[in-house]
């Protein structure tokens, strides 16, 4: 199975599902248990060709207040308290998780899960191979250092944040752990209007952490054509990340803005469609432009009739169509050379024609 630093190290691009919680408002509309809705996406996720699922772990007691205010659209999501959102979804715990790193393993797509306080950090280390770190830690420096010193990969979203701040966590990270860094472009607004996008960011990134991987969480609703995933990749996001989910009609937390199965679809179809436009970048003539490079371009052609022994001058020489004589690029040592042989006009010079006697 290939794993998300393997294919970032080899300059693959990748699409992570983020499943975050999604799965407990699946559980209530098909009336499953919480197991057999996040099991169903993650299984969905791997047939639709997703690389990787995420999930977000988190305790509300830890990670709100219970006088934490709403930052989401409460149209959408109408709850206005984050920590009676969050604990109507923290149910799952080490097992549960363990159980979904095993169902991972099995159908072959790699697991991950955010964590959001020490304890999680701790118990998810043998289920991960990377950690991602919330936006929302950017500036929780004492979490950054614990998870940097378990010195495993990390993802580290930067939504919401100033170059100063973004650099604090990056030098803090380096400090203690020496695997490369991924970096998130983020927009901490949910949904994220298009106007809002702002993926200009993702070349700044590339252009301030040159040593990094660079990549996009994104929190727009899916556009026609994939334009915003399609955009962040050419701009060069290796890795994105988006929500995702079986029913983008369904209210609450993360469906709304989140893309579905025939999203995932479309996305990894236009990223391969865009990687072929794309090709290799080098500076060589294709082997499909052989026969035009063969007869588009021009060789040295005698302008009049050219007798044997004769001294050739530019004046006896023109250029045309087809390639296969001697290049213009070498007249200068086709001029006062002698014709080895009669040579009648509008002939294509071949090096066998002229010579110094």
């Amino acid at each position: 199975m290939e794993t998300i630093q393997g294919r970032l190290q080899e300059g693959k691009f990748s699409l992570i599902a983020e499943i975050g919680v999604n799965y407990y408002d699946i559980a209530k509309k098909l009336n499953i248990s919480a197991m057999e809705a996040a099991k169903m996406m993650v299984l969905e996720a791997k047939n639709a060709g997703i690389h990787a699922v995420k999930f977000q772990t988190y305790k509300a007691g830890t990670l709100a207040s219970k006088n934490s205010p709403s930052y989401w659209d409460t149209t959408e999501e109408t709850t206005k308290s984050q920590y009676e959102l969050f604990k109507k979804f923290d149910a799952f715990g080490e097992k549960e998780y363990t159980d979904l790193k095993v169902f991972c393993d099995q159908i072959g797509i790699e697991f991950c899960s955010t964590p959001f306080d020490f304890a999680s950090a701790d118990y998810l280390f043998d289920l991960m191979n990377f950690y991602k770190i919330s936006s929302s830690d950017l500036s929780n420096l004492p979490f950054i250092k614990y998870i940097a010193q378990k010195n495993k990969p990390i993802l580290l979203s930067i939504g919401a944040s100033n170059l100063d701040e973004i650099q604090k966590a990056v030098d803090l990270i380096h400090k203690y752990n020496d695997k490369k860094l991924t970096l998130l472009h983020c927009v901490l607004e949910y949904p994220t209007p298009y106007e809002h996008a702002n993926l200009a960011k993702i070349s700044s990134l590339k252009k301030a952490f040159p040593d990094e991987f660079i990549g996009y969480s994104d929190h727009t609703k899916p556009d026609y054509s994939c334009n915003v995933i399609k955009t962040a990749f050419l701009l060069g996001a290796q890795v994105v990340e988006k929500h995702f989910t079986l029913d983008k009609k369904l209210p609450g937390n993360d469906h709304y803005h989140a893309m579905d199965v025939r999203d995932a679809e479309d996305i990894l179809h236009q990223i391969e469609y865009v990687e072929m436009l794309k090709g290799n970048g080098d500076l060589v003539c294709l082997k499909s432009e052989g026969a035009a490079r063969l007869n588009a371009r021009r060789s040295v052609v005698a302008a009049c009739e050219i007798k044997e022994g004769t001294t050739i001058t530019v004046k006896q020489l023109t250029f045309k169509r087809p390639g296969s004589g001697i290049s213009p690029a070498d007249i200068e040592k086709v001029v006062g050379k002698k014709a080895t042989r009669d040579i009648a006009e509008d002939t294509i010079l071949q090096w066998d024609m002229i010579g110094d006697k």
